[in-house]
């Protein structure tokens, strides 16, 4: 068995990592570091767990470890790698976006760098918006048909924003109610061009990106359109000809809604032909495929295990 080690345990996605983790065939949690919880039962903070472990929180760093997960707020992954000693040899799996921009951690979405996860040791997970609408583009960008701005409109769950309450994730003022905000300034931004260029160099067609708060906790839902000359039946096996293997990405041939990705690690994408313009459809799990269950996708690719090792999931309460 893998051991892996999980830093900053008290939030969303540590939690939905345990869950995971608990119960994959190859891999066991040696420890859970959280300075605020050390010394509680990992239960007592992720209280959807009693029951299932005796886990409890530590405030003590061990590198002895196969793989280690940062689940820690943005800037602090820089600062922990930075005062601590890692191997070379230990797989590091940062959930931050300290990594997603720099060449010293592959990129790891694996629809786009499955070759380059399974030879690395250190990958930056990506952000669950950049994920989602990736996901939606990267075949178009492979052909190299974004010639047009992509306009997309994306809802996220409240969880998207963490665990820390603020003004804007209080029940009272998120239930019965949805606003835009970082309109066309998103931080995820960066992620997605540097991914789209990646598959068509040279692209400079403008996203045109509205970031939605949604009335619901978890799971994103983006729509997106360009222009585009295909045809219905061109459009769909194009999108089917890029992720036939891929296991989580999967082609609907109907409009699909929300919770279908709810607790899983799915994304799924439809794509229409409306006139001259290429609607698509493409949602995730924020907390699943949007993090944590990447985060345990791109594990298997780079120990060489199943890819999809421990991620039929069972449902979390949120």
């Amino acid at each position: 068995m893998y051991k892996a080690g999980i830093i900053g345990g008290g939030g969303y996605t540590a939690g939905e990592l345990i869950r995971i983790l608990l119960y994959h065939p190859s891999v066991e949690i040696d420890y859970v570091l959280s300075n605020s919880q050390a010394g509680k039962k990992v239960y007592e903070t992720h209280t959807d767990l009693i029951g299932e472990t005796e886990l409890v929180f530590t405030n003590a760093f061990r590198s002895d470890v196969d793989v280690l997960f940062l689940c820690m707020g943005h800037g602090a992954s820089k600062t922990f790698l930075d005062k601590h000693t890692v191997p070379p040899s230990t797989l590091v799996v940062d959930l931050s976006r300290d990594y997603r921009l720099t060449n010293d951690f592959v990129y790891g979405l694996p629809e786009l760098h499955r070759k380059a996860i399974a030879s690395s040791k250190r990958i930056a997970n990506p952000g669950c918006f950049a994920t989602t609408i990736q996901l939606g583009l990267l075949p178009l960008a492979a052909a190299g048909l974004i010639q047009a701005p992509v306009h997309v409109n994306a809802l996220t769950g409240s969880t998207g924003a963490g665990q820390s309450p603020r003004t804007t994730t209080h029940f009272s003022w998120r239930n019965n109610n949805i606003s835009i905000y970082k309109a066309f300034r998103h931080q995820h931004m960066d992620e997605i061009l540097q991914s789209v260029r990646f598959l068509q160099p040279g692209m400079v067609s403008p996203i045109h990106f509205l970031p939605v708060r949604g009335d619901f906790t978890r799971g994103i839902f983006a729509s997106m359109y360009t222009d585009c000359d295909l045809s219905q039946d061109q459009l769909v096996q194009l999108y089917a000809d890029y992720y036939q293997s891929a296991p989580f990405t999967i082609l609907s041939a109907t409009n699909p809604n929300l919770k279908q990705v709810v607790n899983t690690n799915k994304c799924i994408v439809f794509v229409e032909k409306h006139d001259d313009k290429a609607l698509i459809i493409s949602m995730t799990d924020n907390l699943l495929k949007g993090a944590s269950g990447q985060a345990v996708q791109n594990m298997n690719l780079a120990l060489g295990l199943e890819e999809t090792d421990g991620l039929g999931l069972k449902a979390s309460y949120f």
